[in-house]
């Protein structure tokens, strides 16, 4: 992705994408959210979130990069 094309991503689009993604292999970030205090950037608050929320992360990401 181009320097130019990361400045058009939409946070809110981005942020929806990836809510979906993870509802989609069980994982449910509560604290998922676009940070309004610095909107330039355009950051997506992944938030904290439970062990066991981790481990279900991190292994949906370890079945992805296998497939």
């Amino acid at each position: 992705m181009t320097t130019k094309e990361l400045h058009e991503v939409d946070p809110f689009v981005s942020m929806e994408s990836l809510r979906e993604a993870l509802a989609g292999v069980g994982v449910v970030l509560p604290s998922l959210g676009v940070d309004l205090g610095s909107p330039a950037l355009k950051l997506v608050e992944l938030g904290r979130v439970r062990a066991d929320v981790a481990a279900r992360l991190a292994e949906a990401l370890r079945r992805g990069a296998a497939g």
